[in-house]
């Protein structure tokens, strides 16, 4: 379970710590890795959001008001323009640190470029929304593969740093917070909670007749959907008992720390985790996935992936493989197509009411994935 609780500090090093560093002290840097290009048809805008919620205390550091990092994709007017980079030098450094890597550039994860255009136009509005909500120690950034593949295919899509539960999350006065919260002994308890009213507060300021960012009409507030990785998988769930506007959601390979509470979850739900760690018999399962599948009432699915690892729902297995990491049974390309076609294909279901029978059974295009149950 810790692995799943802490993945920032777990996962992360796992997926790059061994290989950031080159064989001898005189080996070249490497060069930076490069995402893989999202699979839509639009071509991509992003904006990068600081929103402050008055109203709410930090939970972390009460002495502040609670204040997020949101990064915002979009389908966009313009396929050329300055692309927006992966992190910032100083979140960079700070990841890069905490996996001890000599001979790295302490800026080589920003001068990682993603597919999306800075500031671009949006091309449309009305869009359903998907808010993503990276794993526990992880910044915003290591869901971007997926963030950019959903907006290239139609979606509004905000990622969220929650401040002080990712090791490194820089603000536009040039604060770059850490990972406070990873020192404290009863967090992970806290985290769901805390997440969704992150995310409840997100939505109010990305919706409604003055957005945050964007004309009036962007998101279509009828159409919000939640992906999480890890305990932010665990707090999609949280958040749409807490908020009835989300209408689907998505737990990445995450334990249920927080129940979900009666009467249970009505909206379409889709549990989509490593063969290894939730499949029937396992440790975790049996204190996790199983115990609350009965508490999912509405559509369901529980997909498991052969040869995935906790981390396997993020970049960083496909970023570490560029840096000489050796591919794991399920490499890091695969690992971000797999995560991208389902999680898509559940959205499209569920928010545009497209018929996806790839959620219904086995696929000869993925034999890795398998339904250990539907509902």
């Amino acid at each position: 379970m810790i692995k799943l609780l802490l993945s920032g500090v777990v996962a992360a090093s796992v997926a790059l710590g061994p290989l950031a560093a080159p064989a001898h002290a005189s080996a070249p840097a490497p060069p930076a890795p490069v995402l893989l290009a999202p699979r839509g048809p639009y071509p991509l805008g992003t904006a990068t959001l600081h929103l402050v919620d008055s109203s709410r205390a930090d939970p972390w550091t009460p002495a502040r008001r609670r204040e997020l990092m949101v990064t915002l994709w979009y389908p966009a007017r313009a396929k050329s323009g300055v692309r927006a980079r992966y992190v910032t030098p100083a979140e960079s450094a700070l990841l890069l640190a905490g996996l001890e890597a000599e001979g790295v550039p302490t800026d080589l994860l920003s001068r990682i470029k993603t597919h999306a255009v800075t500031g671009a136009a949006p091309s449309r509005t009305g869009l359903p929304l998907v808010v993503l909500s990276p794993g526990f120690g992880l910044p915003r950034s290591s869901l971007t593969s997926l963030g950019e593949d959903l907006a290239s295919r139609g979606y509004a899509v905000a990622a969220i740093d929650h401040t002080y539960e990712s090791r490194a999350t820089t603000f536009p006065d040039g604060r770059t917070t850490t990972c406070t919260a990873c020192d404290i002994e009863d967090s992970p308890g806290r985290v769901p909670a805390i997440r969704s009213a992150d995310v409840s507060f997100v939505i109010d300021r990305l919706t409604g007749s003055r957005p945050a960012w964007g004309p009036p009409g962007l998101i279509d507030a009828s159409r919000i959907g939640l992906a999480g990785h890890s305990i932010g998988g665990n707090s999609a769930a949280q958040a749409m008992r807490d908020d009835p506007r989300i209408d689907a959601g998505v737990n990445m390979d995450g334990a249920f720390i927080a129940p979900i509470a009666a009467p249970g979850l009505a909206r379409p739900f889709l549990l989509f985790g490593a063969a290894d760690t939730f499949t029937p018999g396992s440790p975790d399962e049996e204190r996790s996935w199983r115990d609350n599948w009965p508490r999912l009432t509405g559509w369901k699915r529980w997909a498991a992936v052969t040869g995935a690892g906790h981390e396997s729902f993020t970049d960083y297995p496909m970023l570490g493989e560029q840096l000489g990491m050796p591919a794991g049974a399920l490499t890091g390309v695969r690992a971000v197509d797999v995560t991208r076609t389902y999680v898509s294909a559940f959205f499209d279901r569920h928010l545009r009411g497209r018929a996806r029978p790839l959620l219904d059974g086995r696929s000869p295009k993925y034999p890795e994935v398998k339904f250990q149950a539907v509902g």
